[in-house]
């Protein structure tokens, strides 16, 4: 069962009017969503997902609550377009949860789990042509190193992707646990000692197969535009690399120009158009973890709209 991360703080730091347009730019199985829904009775709630098993599974548990609401299959990178397509063009609130959900890591088929054997897979959208299969047995040494040197922030990503390349040319690889065995012996055995020594490399993977990380930035930014006065944006990260998008972003949407900083009184037309409503990442509490382990590498930050 997918437990939806930082849920109370994620939707008080919405500050959710009863009447507002609120948009869950990750769906999933619409944990968030359906506390959103609740708060907004003469509201309306739009919810995007490429999950065409998470969005049916949503759609359950969210007509149990209301009608006042919309889930479009599409990437979040396509939302003001969408938005736009359906007559909005500004809004009192948008969330994005960069996490994988449970259910994604814990289904065997779907390729994310470095635990269980399953095809190399790891699309978000199961409609979409370009898996891990496809990255692993075809990306040159190269890329392969890149990839998981960038997105997996894993020191030894030379000698994986040398192995990579090394085994596929004897067979194609096409199972988790062949490029689990693969990564462990590129290693030495005493680095994996406190985390699986997969996972740097499966979270680059995923990254790549998905995009995660080349749509983000222009996502946020889209996101954004479309709040109102008032309105706010409220982002979970599960690693640095996102958390740190985030926090260049939202930073930069906040300053202050540095010519009129020490004044006594700014003018109002220096002032930015953006108040940071989290100084620092919210995380999960210690009540939280005992309850859901998944949730310590999260990170909530909010930004709000003020002009």
């Amino acid at each position: 069962m997918h437990i939806s991360v930082l849920l109370e703080e994620t939707i008080t730091s919405l500050n959710i009017k009863e009447n507002g347009t609120y948009v869950d730019a990750t769906l999933g199985f619409g944990g968030h969503s359906s506390e959103i829904l609740k708060r907004i009775k003469k509201g309306y709630l739009f919810a995007f997902d490429q999950d065409r098993f998470a969005i049916d599974a949503s759609y359950t548990r969210l007509k149990s609550i209301g009608d006042n609401f919309l889930i479009i299959k599409n990437n979040f990178k396509n939302m003001r377009q969408c938005l736009k397509e359906n007559g909005i063009t500004e809004v009192d609130g948008i969330l994005f949860d960069l996490g994988v959900s449970s259910y994604q890591l814990d289904t065997a088929s779907r390729g994310f789990s470095f635990h269980q054997d399953a095809p190399l897979d790891m699309r978000m959208d199961r409609e979409s042509d370009f898996s891990a299969k496809t990255l692993v047995n075809t990306y040159s040494e190269s890329d392969l190193k890149r990839i998981i040197a960038n997105y997996g922030e894993e020191k030894y990503a030379s000698s994986i992707a040398r192995n990579i390349v090394k085994k596929r040319e004897e067979k194609e690889i096409e199972t988790t646990l062949e490029l689990v065995d693969i990564i462990r012996h590129s290693m030495p055995a005493a680095s994996s000692r406190d985390k699986h020594p997969a996972r740097r490399t499966f979270q680059a993977i995923r990254i790549e197969v998905n995009h995660e990380l080349d749509i983000l930035e222009e996502s946020l930014q889209d996101a954004l535009a479309m709040l109102k006065i008032g309105g706010r944006l409220s982002v979970i990260t599960f690693h640095s690399l996102e958390d740190k998008i985030v926090k260049n972003l939202f930073k930069e949407k906040t300053k202050i120009d540095d010519v009129v900083k020490g004044l006594p009184e700014i003018p109002e037309e220096y002032l930015p158009d953006y108040l940071l409503v989290t100084k620092k990442g919210i995380t999960a509490s210690e009540q939280e973890l005992r309850e859901n382990p998944r949730a310590r590498s999260a990170t909530l930050r909010v930004i709000e709209r003020i002009k």
